[in-house]
């Protein structure tokens, strides 16, 4: 069973790409030269998003170091391009983070080494592919 969080995600996910599909072509003129939608710059990404315990702010501290010292490792090697927390726009206390990688395998490999996982700060991810179609040049 999932969490309301979780098929509120799902759905809002399914819903932008389903309009995004159907309305893509005519965001983003091919005259403007700073963006491209053209097949060849299509890639797939892979979105990592956590949820996190309530009482993160004051339960990460032991663990910290350790999740970001494995995410600055992964964009030195090139397979996490970024990440950080997530959360209602004006809240002090993140409800999660997000995080994009470039393989699956990778997206993967992080969530088994991070500490904020193995100690119960994370309560839940998931890994979605995502199919970059349009980005700045």
């Amino acid at each position: 069973m999932i969490g309301t969080t979780t098929a509120l995600r799902r759905v809002s996910t399914l819903a932008f790409t389903a309009v995004s599909r159907l309305t893509m072509p005519y965001c983003v003129p091919s005259s403007f030269s700073s963006y491209s939608t053209s097949t060849a710059l299509q890639a797939t990404q892979y979105l990592l998003r956590y949820d996190y315990v309530p009482d993160v702010l004051e339960k990460r501290g032991p663990f910290r170091e350790g999740h970001l010292g494995l995410a600055k490792q992964m964009i030195e090697e090139g397979t996490c391009l970024s990440g950080g927390p997530t959360g209602e726009v004006g809240m002090s206390v993140p409800t999660g983070a997000l995080f994009i990688f470039t393989e699956e395998t990778a997206a993967k490999a992080f969530v088994e080494g991070d500490p904020y996982v193995s100690n119960g700060i994370v309560t839940g991810h998931s890994i979605e592919e995502w199919n970059v179609v349009v980005q700045k040049e």
